[in-house]
C-alpha cells in the first residue's frame, strides 16, 4: 500500500494535468457542493489513488451516502478491498485538500 507522503508527492508532479473526471463532476452535482478549487483537489488525490472504475464508484456515494455504508459493512472481499483502497483516497483528499 502507498504511504500518503508518497500519494500527495504524486499528486503535486500531475496537478497540471488533471482533468474532470467522475469524482470532480459528482462533488460539483452534490447537495454539498465544494469549491471548484476543493473538487478539483479531490479528483486529482482520485487519480494518484484509485482506479477509473473505483473513481466512478466511489462518485456514487456523492449522491447516495447510505451506498457506502452498504459496502462498509459489506462481507463480500471484493467489497472490503475497494473500501481499503477508498478509505486511503479519502484519508488523503482530507489531508491535501484541507489546507
Amino acid at each position: 500500500m502507498l504511504k500518503p507522503a508518497v500519494i500527495v508527492a504524486a499528486v503535486v508532479l500531475t496537478a497540471p494535468l488533471a482533468v474532470a473526471g467522475p469524482i470532480d463532476s459528482a462533488c460539483h452535482g452534490s447537495e454539498r457542493s465544494g469549491s471548484a478549487r476543493l473538487c478539483g483537489c479531490i479528483q486529482q488525490v482520485a487519480d494518484a489513488t484509485l482506479s477509473r472504475a473505483d473513481q466512478r464508484r466511489a462518485a456514487g456515494f456523492f449522491r447516495d451516502a447510505e451506498r457506502a455504508q452498504e459496502v462498509r459493512m459489506s462481507k463480500r472481499d471484493a467489497d472490503n478491498a475497494f473500501w481499503a483502497r477508498y478509505k486511503t483516497f479519502a484519508t488523503t483528499a482530507q489531508a491535501y485538500c484541507s489546507r
